[in-house]
């Protein structure tokens, strides 16, 4: 159990976002505390009961907090704690999976009309001051996304709400998931991954937006460039490691596939010497696909549902880790 609403304090420790300003509209009348960087929740983590943190948490940081029985995540991901250490302490944790299904979804749709729409190339005009003329060659005009084959690599929560609205757009919807007999949310067509090789020929966009895994780390490779169509799009909204990132400089260069809308890098972020940067057919957004003007509040959304658990002693938490 953790303590009553009045007696309570939060840790928000984060280095942008506004957790504690978003938390302080809803008007709980819970205590909390803000921190931005490693020192000051070595500092402030003494105090709390619940910590809500991502990229600042180190596992060492049990032994600076007595009164600590509640961890939710700010991010998707846990890795960064310590299963054990948490186990241990009694301390319960859980992830903020699926807060940005919707911004991450519709990023990766923004980014689908992108290309269809040429829309980088009308930007990069713009500042060229550069009408661009009509167009006789069909080949070089925008295109329409209905009676398109969209591939989908991974139909959790992003990839299902993606499959979604590619519905609406009468695209044909095409899901890989580690396990298709989980269904296909919302897609035409569900398979293993190990089909995928075989059904990317078929594909006009394939769409990431799986976890990396050792199943999905480097997925998309030379191999996977050689069979997808020259008219086709790579969209990346996963893991940067998903892709082999010096094959995707390669195909996008010798024009093996048509471009590619690219929100993760391997290593970000992207280096100044990177060939991605010069490519025109590539369009990049610096990792903001999930960071949104409601992100916060996804999350609070979140830690409220699981902080009326843990006051009611229920066993089981929204997202639930430790």
């Amino acid at each position: 159990m953790i303590p009553a609403k009045d007696q309570l304090t939060i840790c928000f420790a984060h280095v942008a976002y506004q957790m504690q300003e978003r938390f302080a509209a809803r008007d709980t009348g819970i205590a909390s505390i803000q921190v931005r960087n490693r020192a000051e929740l070595d500092a402030g983590i003494g105090a709390a009961d619940v910590l809500v943190v991502s990229g600042l948490w180190r596992n060492d940081l049990v032994g600076l907090a007595p009164k600590l029985k509640f961890i939710q995540s700010i991010g998707a991901g846990t890795d960064q704690f310590g299963r054990d250490v948490l186990g241990a302490g009694g301390i319960r944790l859980a992830s903020a999976s699926g807060v940005n299904a919707r911004a991450v979804s519709e990023h990766a749709m923004s980014l689908i009309l992108a290309m269809a729409r040429r829309l980088p190339e009308a930007r990069d005009n713009q500042h060229k001051k550069l009408w661009r003329g009509m167009i006789g060659d069909l080949s070089q005009r925008e295109d329409e996304l209905g009676g398109k084959t969209l591939i989908v690599v991974g139909v959790g929560r992003i990839g299902g709400r993606l499959a979604q609205l590619a519905k609406a757009f009468d695209m044909h919807v095409i899901a890989f998931r580690a396990n298709p007999a989980a269904g296909a949310n919302g897609a035409d067509e569900v398979y293993g991954l190990d089909q995928l090789q075989a059904q990317l020929p078929r594909a006009d966009f394939v769409a990431l937006t799986c976890p990396l895994t050792p199943e999905t780390t480097g997925l998309i490779g030379p191999a996977a460039f050689a069979a997808m169509k020259p008219s086709s799009f790579l969209i990346n909204c996963a893991r940067g490691r998903c892709v082999d990132e010096e094959a995707l400089a390669i195909a996008l260069a010798d024009n093996s596939i048509a471009g590619a809308g690219i929100d993760v890098i391997y290593e970000e972020p992207l280096a100044q010497d990177s060939p991605l940067w010069g490519l025109t057919n590539a369009f990049i957004t610096p990792h903001t696909a999930g960071e949104t003007r409601r992100y916060e509040d996804n999350v609070l959304d979140i830690l409220m549902e699981n902080l009326v658990r843990l006051w009611r002693g229920e066993a089981s938490l929204y997202n639930q880790v430790v």
